[in-house]
């Protein structure tokens, strides 16, 4: 087996992982705050990446963990956590799920604006067909519009904004030590939200086990991910990516009874296509290395 099949094949394990830990966030909403939930995601995550950092002998406080990149790495979680989460309990999975695609033109375009980097009209372009494709998922003002769509909006700027952060990051940072502090982030985002709510349940125990295995997916899946982006070229394996969309309509078809409509269908293809061909012009500017998915995924489902 080459390194690039490894790696894709660890990219499309991860995915799968990724997509199952989503519905079971999804189906353990029904009966768990999404407060809950996000509390319980952090503090089960959190021991696995403290204990990584101590293994390596990593501080945890050392003081470039508390550099503004990082401190707005952090608060990016925190957002993107509360949007996705949210986004899971209230729309379909297969919309949350193509939504989030969009990611990475977010990435193309912040990186533009914000950071300076040299964007051409082909990328441009791309960025404005994605942003098409996800008008056409959102379909405002259409009848039966879902206002719950722009939680969905707001986990994938969180993610977009995560990613921007990242790429500012000190060099020498470890990866176990920002996983670290961006479960922090999301067990307070979590905590915060309870707070407001006033809300704590005793999950049934089928929500538990829902929770538990989420966990557990998410581990695997991060897992997978970094032992992918390690295998192979990187350019060869991430667009392997958008498998996740796939999985995600699949279960909403068979598990949650969904029928994506074409329009949603279609903005799916548009945003996809777009990435696709984004992380192909990245990779002729030989931009590899700065890829707008870090090895760092978020904490409460992928990255």
């Amino acid at each position: 087996m080459t390194a690039n099949l490894r790696g894709i094949l660890l990219m499309l394990a991860a995915m799968v992982a990724f997509a199952a830990e989503d519905a079971l966030i999804k189906l353990a909403s029904v009966s768990t705050p999404t407060g809950q939930i996000i509390v319980t995601l952090g503090l089960c995550g959190l021991p696995v990446f403290v204990i990584w950092a101590r293994v390596q002998g990593q501080d945890l406080f050392r003081r470039d963990a508390f550099a503004a990149p990082a401190l707005a790495r952090n608060a990016a979680e925190m957002v993107g956590s509360l949007g996705i989460v949210t986004a899971l309990s209230l729309i379909p999975i297969s919309t949350a799920s193509a939504i989030l695609q969009a990611a990475p033109i977010i990435v193309t375009a912040a990186a533009a604006l914000i950071l300076g980097e040299a964007v051409g009209w082909r990328r441009w372009t791309a960025v404005l067909v994605g942003f098409g494709g996800v008008i056409l998922i959102l379909q405002p003002g259409a009848e039966g519009f879902d206002p719950n769509v722009f939680w969905a909006v707001l986990g994938v700027l969180g993610l977009g904004a995560r990613d921007i952060a990242t790429r500012r990051l000190p060099p020498g940072l470890p990866t176990p030590v920002v996983a670290s502090w961006g479960y922090v982030a999301v067990t307070l985002m979590g905590t915060l939200m309870l707070a407001q709510s006033g809300t704590v349940v005793i999950p049934p125990p089928q929500a538990m086990m829902q929770i538990g295995a989420a966990v557990l997916l998410g581990i695997f899946g991060y897992w997978s991910i970094i032992e992918a982006t390690r295998a192979g070229d990187v350019s060869a394996i991430t667009p392997f990516r958008y498998s996740r969309l796939i999985c995600a309509l699949a279960i909403g078809i068979f598990v949650f009874d969904e029928r994506p409509d074409a329009a949603m269908l279609t903005g799916a293809v548009l945003v996809i296509g777009s990435g696709l061909y984004t992380l192909y012009r990245e990779r002729r500017r030989g931009l590899d290395s700065r890829a707008p998915y870090s090895p760092v995924p978020s904490p409460e489902t992928s990255p």
